[in-house]
């Protein structure tokens, strides 16, 4: 399929189409779901065009791509009602994120404790993505409650968001930027 017009008029209306021909409001639960997953993948995106140029972090920028394109499915997958034919998340591509994890979390010194997302360009990108992969795993997890949807989304948006946290210690560990830790003993106003 080619994409020859960017603007189609169809969700003028505040309407727009699922997967199957389903016509349902912008402001459904379904389109919700799958909006956030599409800003996902745009801030990792952001993470990395920051990592472009850093040869060191090729590895990184190549498992950064393999996501944007597993977001695609999830993306589809939220946009596709149960009975309508469409590539789903597999427990494959979940397994795959926990082997990412653990490959890059060895290279990790253990945190005592919490530490403040920032760090270099990337890392602070990828501080940002794991937060929205947050923000699409909750409405992904409000959908599940009102509708059916496939199970595997929630727990890959939830594997995701931690390998997310991960890399961008692994950026900030490899760009020497020490991670600032929470001073939970200082009292704010």
């Amino acid at each position: 399929m080619r994409i020859t017009k960017v603007y189609t008029k169809g969700g003028d209306q505040g309407e727009t189409s699922l997967v199957g021909g389903e016509r349902v409001s912008k402001a459904s639960a379904r389109v919700d779901a799958y909006g956030e997953v599409d800003e996902l993948n745009s801030v990792i995106g952001l993470a990395r065009a920051a990592i472009q140029g850093q040869e060191q972090d090729q590895e990184i920028d190549d498992v950064l791509a393999i996501l944007q394109n597993d977001l695609f499915t999830v993306g589809g997958d939220l946009a596709s009602p149960s009975g309508v034919a469409a590539p789903r998340v597999e427990e494959s591509l979940v397994k795959r994120l926990e082997e990412i994890s653990d490959r890059f979390l060895a290279g990790l010194e253990p945190l005592k404790e919490f530490i403040l997302p920032g760090g270099s360009q990337c890392g602070a990108s990828l501080h940002l993505a794991r937060a929205v992969a947050r923000r699409a795993e909750r409405r992904a997890v409000g959908l599940q409650q009102s509708e059916e949807i496939n199970p595997e989304v929630v727990v890959y948006l939830n594997r995701l968001s931690d390998l997310l946290f991960i890399l961008a210690r692994t950026v900030n560990h490899r760009a020497a930027m020490g991670e600032t830790m929470t001073d939970f003993s200082k009292k704010t106003r």
